[in-house]
């Protein structure tokens, strides 16, 4: 029998390079050892903890083990997360040139088992068939990422690893995580504890009725621990993904303020944590202190989360408060600045700056792709045009339309979706549809190759105002969450592909007790 080169008889998501299926299968079973090559033993350890719930299998180590995990510097082509994985009766090989590129074919072999493998309790009576193939893979964009936010709505830890691990099962690269918001913040700073004490917590809205969709009305609140938050980072990095903290500022900050009112534009002012939806017209101050608050602030971030990236939020900035302030006033004629709109990217430049001179890279949201100072990494949300304009001014992007990226929209105009931003439905197709490289009218000064070369890649957003339970968060997110996985891996599939691979991998999804929409 011929090799067969479809992947869509393998229904992985996303779909491999290149995959070939050939006649026969692997068994895996009791006798079955790991070869473990030198520097492949935290990919051993993933692949036993994985198949381990419902296989019982121990998969031991032995020099003679016929699954053998080995770094290979002459797969070096396939980058950091390409691997090459073969199968055949007797043996498996799974290669890669770095440790990251071990943990993506492993998340591949799981796969390619019987969707019982992903249960996590005991399966009896299943057989552990691999089916016979080659398999070499790699991404076409490195930041494959999800943004969930746990600032509106706070989520324990436990399930934070959940979710990490629903994302390194679709090869999903980033673990964006939305730590602070006028409504909440939940990391701790021990030079400031009123930001978890205060901030981490909103009371019952006098404002108006609960459920008329301007505010929330229902008491509120959470933080983690600085030691859940270093074992989050652990636990994702042994899945090879990266979590990206993010901390808003100069706006989206009503928590902080309420918690250090000397921070803001009106220090003699008391404010409560944000029950409302929507942009809250109180900002950070532009005096010394919130700067070195700031600092301080992100100095603890940096040492809690290793990413390279660190994220400022930067968007829905309104000015309001600084046109009336005599200390904003004094600090743009000191800067030379044009006006209080010019505060907005003088207090990025100077954060961003603390970030680059520790070794990191800020990352902001754009409205309009040409806002953030020169040395930030791009986050466009609004036109898919403005990612164009932000890779052309030379930043790094990361195209996240919230027209296909946005989760929190509805799934369909079907009278059953539970509640969902207000606005128009993203459903399956438009999240597949999503080219994270920008198609222009014009072609760049640098080319187009360069220009689409600063495309870093796209991410998926859940905010939650609408979203409280973990089950609402998971309905939201898959099946869409495959479709961004599957085009951020593999670039453009075409559509009846990628629904014949889904309809097989939803088999997983449910293995694994993920409240998909159907």
């Amino acid at each position: 029998m011929p090799a067969q080169s479809s992947t869509s008889a393998l229904t992985l998501v996303p779909r491999p390079t290149e995959a070939a299926l050939r006649p026969g299968h692997f068994a895996l079973d009791a006798d079955t050892a790991l070869h473990i090559g030198e520097g492949a033993e935290p990919a051993a350890e993933l692949l036993r903890t994985l198949l381990a719930p419902a296989t019982g299998l121990p998969l031991r180590p032995s020099p003679d083990g016929r699954f053998t995990l080995a770094l290979d510097s002459g797969l070096g082509d396939l980058g950091e997360e390409g691997y090459a994985l073969t199968v055949d009766p007797h043996a498996v090989l799974l290669r890669a040139a770095h440790p990251t590129g071990l943990l993506r074919g492993i998340q591949t072999a799981r796969q390619l088992l019987p969707p019982q493998a992903l249960s996590a309790t005991e399966q009896r009576g299943t057989r552990w068939l691999l089916p016979c193939a080659d398999i070499t893979d790699a991404p076409r964009h490195p930041w494959r990422g999800a943004m969930l936010d746990v600032a509106r709505h706070f989520q324990p830890v436990s399930y934070l690893r959940r979710y990490v691990d629903l994302l390194a099962l679709h090869k999903l690269s980033v673990f964006h995580l939305h730590l602070t918001d006028d409504q909440g913040w939940r990391m701790p700073v021990a030079a400031f504890p009123k930001l978890t004490e205060i901030g981490g917590h909103r009371t019952e809205s006098q404002q108006g009725p609960a459920g008329s969709g301007a505010y929330d009305g229902v008491p509120h609140g959470g933080a983690y621990t600085r030691a859940e938050l270093t074992g989050l980072v652990r636990y994702a990095a042994a899945r090879g993904v990266t979590v990206v903290p993010e901390i808003e500022m100069p706006g989206h900050v009503r928590a902080a303020l309420a918690a250090y009112p000397r921070l803001g534009n009106h220090p003699e002012r008391t404010l409560d944590v944000w029950t409302r939806w929507g942009v809250c017209d109180t900002v950070l101050g532009v005096h010394d202190e919130v700067l070195d608050f700031c600092r301080t602030v992100l100095d603890e971030v940096m040492d809690v989360f290793p990413s390279p990236y660190i994220h400022l939020g930067g968007e829905e900035c309104p000015t309001t408060e600084w046109t009336h302030s005599a200390a904003a006033r004094e600090r743009a004629l000191a800067e030379g600045l044009s006006g209080f709109e010019a505060l907005h990217g003088w207090f990025l430049g100077r954060i961003g700056d603390h970030l680059v001179r520790s070794g990191r890279r800020p990352v902001g949201w754009a409205e309009t792709g040409a806002e953030l100072p020169p040395e930030f990494t791009v986050m466009t949300w609004r036109e898919p045009a403005h990612a164009l304009t932000a890779a052309r001014r030379g930043h790094p992007v990361i195209n996240a339309h919230h027209r296909a990226t946005y989760l929190d929209y509805a799934q369909s105009d079907a009278a059953h979706e539970p509640p969902a931003q207000p606005g128009g439905v993203v459903d399956l197709r438009a999240v597949h549809a999503h080219d994270p490289v920008p198609e222009g009218p014009e072609e760049s000064q640098d080319g187009d190759d360069l220009v689409a070369g600063r495309v870093l890649g796209t991410q998926a957003q859940l905010w939650t105002e609408f979203v409280t339970t973990a089950a609402h968060i998971e309905y939201l997110t898959y099946p869409r969450l495959c479709a961004l996985a599957d085009r951020g891996w593999s670039g453009p599939t075409d559509w009846t592909d990628f629904r014949s691979r889904l309809d097989g991998h939803t088999a997983r999804l449910d293995a694994l007790g993920v409240h998909r929409h159907p």
